[in-house]
């Protein structure tokens, strides 16, 4: 029963899928600050947590043919036979619908409509575009830049400057987060048959060339919230030194086209976005 139910749970993805939440919840935070309404943040986090493990089941039941030529996915269960098929999209499609009508009884509405929008562009336009054109990267990065803007929403009830200022800052750092590591598993991602950029030019100079111009845009989108009046000059100088670190990073990576190089930038991606809305947190409190 235990093997069966680590099994559930290794589809929602629970890493990923906390990531991405938590970075609702932290934008839903910002835009709580002087409320009442801080018990919409658990509620928040609930829905979005059960609709993202919803998405994440469903994405392993669309690619498991695919995930089982990659050895990094070869062991996931529905590549390796631990569960049907069947379950597993039955198992999704649950979640995803749970995950989106509790967001739209606890929270709001449009927050509850951004969350399904994020599962259709995710699922059914990223999904198969990953194997017909390195393109894909650019829908992947909207579905996952909009759980800031969930969250938002969720708190506010509409969608402001202030909330897409959040939207532009994930959408941004993404592309060099993904990159790094489709630029380090380039061969799984050519066996399993994705059109990625690393695959399409072995090279690497186009995926770096990607990377530099993502990092560059990051700089204005990480101040953006300082401008727009969520943040201070106290979170506008931390963003700016964060985001020309991650820069640095990124052109270290297009001068050199390593693995170890893409590896680093990949770290630093990890690293740089929870300091960022820490800090940004912080910020806010403070004011």
């Amino acid at each position: 029963m235990i093997y069966k139910l680590s099994n559930y749970l290794a589809l929602t993805k629970p890493g990923l899928t906390f990531v991405s939440v938590s970075t609702a919840v932290g934008s839903a935070y910002l835009a709580s600050v002087g409320t009442d309404n801080l018990y919409l943040l658990w509620h928040l986090f609930i829905g979005a947590f059960i609709a993202g493990g919803g998405a994440g089941a469903l994405n392993q039941y669309l690619e498991r043919d695919y995930d089982a030529r990659m050895t990094r996915t070869g062991l996931r269960p529905l590549p390796a036979n631990r569960l049907p098929a069947n379950n597993v999209l039955l198992f999704g499609l649950i979640l995803s619908f749970i995950g989106c009508i509790y967001l739209a009884v606890f929270t709001t509405i449009i927050a509850a409509v951004l969350t399904a929008a994020t599962l259709i562009i995710y699922l059914l336009l990223y999904t198969p575009m990953k194997r017909r054109t390195p393109f894909a990267t650019v829908i992947g990065g909207i579905a996952g830049a909009l759980p800031p803007l969930i969250g938002w929403t969720a708190m506010t009830g509409n969608i402001s400057i202030q909330g897409l200022s959040l939207f532009f800052i994930l959408f941004f750092w993404q592309t060099p987060h993904f990159l790094a590591l489709a630029w380090i598993h380039r061969e799984d991602y050519e066996r399993a048959g994705y059109k990625v950029i690393t695959v399409v030019d072995p090279t690497g100079i186009s995926a770096t060339r990607q990377v530099l111009i993502y990092c560059i845009a990051l700089v204005p989108a990480s101040i953006m919230p300082a401008l727009v009046g969520l943040a201070s000059t106290i979170y506008f100088t931390g963003a700016l030194i964060l985001s020309l670190g991650y820069l640095t990073v990124g052109l270290i990576l297009f001068r050199d086209r390593t693995n170890s190089k893409a590896r680093l930038l990949f770290i630093t991606s990890i690293i740089y976005l929870p300091i960022l809305f820490i800090l940004m947190i912080m910020d806010r409190l403070l004011h």
